[in-house]
Protein backbone atom coordinates (compact mmCIF):
# COMPACT_ATOMS: atom_id res chain seq x y z
CA UNK A 1 0.00 0.00 0.00
CA UNK A 2 1.27 3.61 -0.58
CA UNK A 3 2.01 6.40 2.04
CA UNK A 4 -0.81 7.99 0.73
CA UNK A 5 -4.46 5.46 -0.17
CA UNK A 6 -8.35 6.34 -0.26
CA UNK A 7 -10.99 4.23 0.77
CA UNK A 8 -14.61 5.55 -0.47
CA UNK A 9 -17.49 4.45 1.44
CA UNK A 10 -20.82 4.36 -0.80
CA UNK A 11 -23.75 2.89 0.77
CA UNK A 12 -26.62 1.85 -1.75
CA UNK A 13 -30.08 1.44 -1.50
CA UNK A 14 -32.06 1.98 -4.93
CA UNK A 15 -29.55 4.49 -7.03
CA UNK A 16 -28.32 2.64 -10.33
CA UNK A 17 -27.29 5.49 -13.27
CA UNK A 18 -26.02 7.51 -10.43
CA UNK A 19 -24.07 4.71 -8.71
CA UNK A 20 -22.42 4.28 -11.64
CA UNK A 21 -21.52 8.15 -12.35
CA UNK A 22 -20.52 8.84 -9.21
CA UNK A 23 -17.98 6.07 -9.03
CA UNK A 24 -17.10 6.66 -12.80
CA UNK A 25 -16.50 10.50 -11.62
CA UNK A 26 -14.28 9.67 -8.96
CA UNK A 27 -12.27 6.54 -10.94
CA UNK A 28 -11.20 8.74 -13.90
CA UNK A 29 -9.68 11.63 -11.65
CA UNK A 30 -8.58 9.84 -9.19
CA UNK A 31 -7.63 6.48 -9.89
CA UNK A 32 -4.28 5.90 -8.63
CA UNK A 33 -4.95 7.11 -5.25
CA UNK A 34 -7.80 4.85 -4.88
CA UNK A 35 -7.42 2.07 -3.13
CA UNK A 36 -10.81 0.85 -3.14
CA UNK A 37 -14.75 1.62 -3.25
CA UNK A 38 -16.50 -0.24 -0.27
CA UNK A 39 -20.18 -0.39 -1.44
CA UNK A 40 -22.09 -0.99 1.47
CA UNK A 41 -25.59 -2.96 0.74
CA UNK A 42 -28.51 -3.94 2.65
CA UNK A 43 -30.01 -7.57 2.40
CA UNK A 44 -33.19 -6.30 3.29
CA UNK A 45 -33.37 -3.34 1.12
CA UNK A 46 -30.99 -2.93 -1.51
CA UNK A 47 -32.78 -3.09 -4.68
CA UNK A 48 -32.49 -5.65 -7.68
CA UNK A 49 -31.22 -3.03 -9.83
CA UNK A 50 -28.73 -2.04 -7.36
CA UNK A 51 -27.38 -5.08 -7.17
CA UNK A 52 -27.30 -5.33 -10.63
CA UNK A 53 -25.00 -2.24 -11.19
CA UNK A 54 -22.65 -3.36 -8.77
CA UNK A 55 -22.41 -6.59 -10.57
CA UNK A 56 -21.40 -4.42 -13.66
CA UNK A 57 -19.03 -2.05 -11.56
CA UNK A 58 -17.01 -5.26 -10.39
CA UNK A 59 -16.66 -6.43 -14.24
CA UNK A 60 -15.17 -2.94 -15.13
CA UNK A 61 -13.06 -1.96 -11.85
CA UNK A 62 -12.36 -5.70 -10.65
CA UNK A 63 -11.04 -5.89 -6.84
CA UNK A 64 -11.45 -2.29 -6.03
CA UNK A 65 -15.09 -2.36 -5.36
CA UNK A 66 -15.93 -4.55 -2.00
CA UNK A 67 -19.03 -5.07 -1.67
CA UNK A 68 -19.51 -5.17 1.84
CA UNK A 69 -23.37 -6.15 3.59
CA UNK A 70 -24.37 -4.92 6.52
CA UNK A 71 -25.25 -5.81 9.64
CA UNK A 72 -25.84 -2.98 11.78
CA UNK A 73 -28.86 -1.31 10.69
CA UNK A 74 -29.44 2.03 8.75
CA UNK A 75 -27.17 4.49 7.56
CA UNK A 76 -25.29 4.93 10.17
CA UNK A 77 -24.51 1.32 10.62
CA UNK A 78 -23.70 1.27 6.92
CA UNK A 79 -20.71 3.35 7.73
CA UNK A 80 -19.92 1.85 11.25
CA UNK A 81 -18.66 -1.17 10.08
CA UNK A 82 -17.17 0.06 6.90
CA UNK A 83 -15.29 2.53 8.68
CA UNK A 84 -13.77 -0.89 10.57
CA UNK A 85 -12.57 -2.85 7.37
CA UNK A 86 -11.49 0.25 5.31
CA UNK A 87 -7.86 -0.52 4.51
CA UNK A 88 -6.74 3.24 3.28
CA UNK A 89 -4.56 5.55 4.95
CA UNK A 90 -7.55 7.70 4.64
CA UNK A 91 -11.45 7.52 4.18
CA UNK A 92 -14.22 8.93 2.19
CA UNK A 93 -17.54 9.44 3.15
CA UNK A 94 -20.01 9.89 0.45
CA UNK A 95 -23.23 8.93 -0.93
CA UNK A 96 -24.21 7.12 -4.12
CA UNK A 97 -27.04 9.58 -5.22
CA UNK A 98 -24.86 12.84 -6.56
CA UNK A 99 -26.68 14.71 -3.43
CA UNK A 100 -22.52 14.66 -3.11
CA UNK A 101 -20.48 15.87 -6.12
CA UNK A 102 -18.12 13.40 -6.77
CA UNK A 103 -15.75 15.82 -9.00
CA UNK A 104 -14.64 17.26 -5.16
CA UNK A 105 -12.97 13.94 -4.56
CA UNK A 106 -9.76 15.08 -6.20
CA UNK A 107 -9.81 18.45 -4.32
CA UNK A 108 -10.42 16.00 -0.68
CA UNK A 109 -7.43 14.05 -1.57
CA UNK A 110 -5.48 16.98 -2.45
CA UNK A 111 -5.50 18.66 0.94
CA UNK A 112 -5.12 15.29 2.78
CA UNK A 113 -2.42 14.82 1.45
CA UNK A 114 -0.84 18.29 2.45
CA UNK A 115 -2.25 17.84 5.88
CA UNK A 116 -3.11 14.23 6.15
CA UNK A 117 -3.72 14.31 10.04
CA UNK A 118 -6.85 16.63 9.77
CA UNK A 119 -10.43 16.22 8.33
CA UNK A 120 -11.58 18.33 5.06
CA UNK A 121 -15.32 18.54 5.13
CA UNK A 122 -18.07 19.75 2.19
CA UNK A 123 -20.11 22.67 3.64
CA UNK A 124 -23.16 23.70 1.40
CA UNK A 125 -23.22 26.83 3.68
CA UNK A 126 -20.13 29.10 2.12
CA UNK A 127 -18.89 30.75 -0.80
CA UNK A 128 -19.64 28.20 -3.96
CA UNK A 129 -21.58 25.93 -2.04
CA UNK A 130 -25.91 25.81 -2.12
CA UNK A 131 -28.92 23.93 -2.17
CA UNK A 132 -30.81 23.07 -5.46
CA UNK A 133 -34.46 21.48 -4.81
CA UNK A 134 -34.08 21.73 -0.83
CA UNK A 135 -37.17 21.36 1.43
CA UNK A 136 -38.07 25.42 2.03
CA UNK A 137 -38.28 24.47 5.82
CA UNK A 138 -35.63 21.98 6.19
CA UNK A 139 -33.39 24.53 4.69
CA UNK A 140 -34.43 27.05 7.42
CA UNK A 141 -34.18 24.49 10.34
CA UNK A 142 -30.69 23.73 9.01
CA UNK A 143 -29.65 27.04 8.97
CA UNK A 144 -30.67 27.58 12.85
CA UNK A 145 -29.36 24.21 13.61
CA UNK A 146 -25.55 25.10 11.96
CA UNK A 147 -25.66 28.56 13.76
CA UNK A 148 -26.63 27.14 16.81
CA UNK A 149 -24.07 23.96 17.11
CA UNK A 150 -21.43 26.40 15.69
CA UNK A 151 -21.52 28.31 18.27
CA UNK A 152 -21.97 25.85 21.12
CA UNK A 153 -19.14 23.75 20.00
CA UNK A 154 -17.21 27.05 19.15
CA UNK A 155 -16.09 25.71 15.83
CA UNK A 156 -15.71 27.91 12.81
CA UNK A 157 -17.62 24.88 10.87
CA UNK A 158 -20.78 25.96 8.75
CA UNK A 159 -22.12 22.63 8.27
CA UNK A 160 -21.90 19.88 10.24
CA UNK A 161 -24.68 17.64 9.13
CA UNK A 162 -23.40 17.02 5.93
CA UNK A 163 -22.09 13.43 5.09
CA UNK A 164 -19.60 14.11 2.65
CA UNK A 165 -15.80 14.56 4.44
CA UNK A 166 -12.33 12.59 4.14
CA UNK A 167 -10.61 11.57 7.64
CA UNK A 168 -7.49 9.79 8.50
CA UNK A 169 -8.27 6.09 9.03
CA UNK A 170 -6.49 5.42 11.76
CA UNK A 171 -9.16 8.48 13.60
CA UNK A 172 -12.10 6.99 12.66
CA UNK A 173 -10.91 3.38 14.08
CA UNK A 174 -10.02 4.40 17.16
CA UNK A 175 -13.45 6.09 18.24
CA UNK A 176 -16.45 4.97 19.60
CA UNK A 177 -19.29 5.52 17.39
CA UNK A 178 -22.88 5.23 18.83
CA UNK A 179 -25.38 6.39 16.48
CA UNK A 180 -27.07 4.25 13.91
CA UNK A 181 -29.14 6.35 11.76
CA UNK A 182 -28.53 10.02 9.69
CA UNK A 183 -27.73 12.08 12.88
CA UNK A 184 -24.42 9.47 13.09
CA UNK A 185 -22.75 12.08 10.50
CA UNK A 186 -23.08 14.68 12.48
CA UNK A 187 -21.41 12.17 15.36
CA UNK A 188 -19.16 11.51 13.11
CA UNK A 189 -17.25 15.82 13.33
CA UNK A 190 -18.18 16.44 16.58
CA UNK A 191 -16.58 13.71 18.39
CA UNK A 192 -13.30 14.20 16.32
CA UNK A 193 -13.40 17.62 17.13
CA UNK A 194 -13.79 16.94 20.98
CA UNK A 195 -10.74 15.20 20.50
CA UNK A 196 -8.84 17.93 19.38
CA UNK A 197 -8.58 17.08 15.64
CA UNK A 198 -8.78 20.26 13.12
CA UNK A 199 -10.77 20.53 10.57
CA UNK A 200 -11.47 22.77 7.35
CA UNK A 201 -14.24 23.33 5.38
CA UNK A 202 -14.26 23.33 1.35
CA UNK A 203 -17.95 24.51 -0.12
CA UNK A 204 -20.17 21.73 -2.57
CA UNK A 205 -23.18 22.27 -3.82
CA UNK A 206 -26.12 20.17 -2.77
CA UNK A 207 -28.40 19.34 -5.65
CA UNK A 208 -31.65 16.98 -5.11
CA UNK A 209 -31.03 12.93 -5.64
CA UNK A 210 -32.71 12.50 -9.69
CA UNK A 211 -33.31 8.91 -8.16
CA UNK A 212 -34.88 6.72 -5.56
CA UNK A 213 -36.03 7.59 -1.73
CA UNK A 214 -34.46 9.32 0.66
CA UNK A 215 -33.89 6.68 3.68
CA UNK A 216 -33.91 10.05 5.90
CA UNK A 217 -37.48 10.87 6.69
CA UNK A 218 -38.22 14.55 8.14
CA UNK A 219 -38.41 14.10 11.75
CA UNK A 220 -35.33 12.13 12.25
CA UNK A 221 -33.85 15.91 12.01
CA UNK A 222 -34.97 16.34 15.56
CA UNK A 223 -32.91 13.40 16.59
CA UNK A 224 -29.76 15.50 15.80
CA UNK A 225 -30.06 17.18 19.01
CA UNK A 226 -29.60 13.88 20.82
CA UNK A 227 -26.01 13.14 19.78
CA UNK A 228 -25.26 16.66 19.38
CA UNK A 229 -25.67 17.61 22.94
CA UNK A 230 -24.25 14.06 24.14
CA UNK A 231 -20.92 14.78 22.42
CA UNK A 232 -20.91 18.19 23.79
CA UNK A 233 -20.14 16.50 27.70
CA UNK A 234 -18.88 13.24 27.03
CA UNK A 235 -14.52 13.44 28.46
CA UNK A 236 -11.91 12.55 25.65
CA UNK A 237 -11.63 8.88 27.09
CA UNK A 238 -15.43 8.58 26.40
CA UNK A 239 -14.71 9.07 23.24
CA UNK A 240 -11.99 6.80 22.65
CA UNK A 241 -12.96 2.59 22.08
CA UNK A 242 -11.80 1.28 25.02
Amino acid sequence: MSTHSVSCIVPVINETFSLEQTIAAVESQNGDSILEYIIVVSSAKTTPESFAVIEKLQQQYGSKVVVHRQTLKFLGGAIRESFEIARGTHTVMMSSDLETDPNLVKEFIALSKEQPEIIITATRWKGGGGFDGYNPLKYLLNAVFQKFFSLLYRTHLSDMTYGYRIFPTALVQKIHWEELKHPFLLETILKPLKLGVKAIEIPCRWEARKEGVSQNPFFNNFIYFRIGLKVLFLKKEDILKK
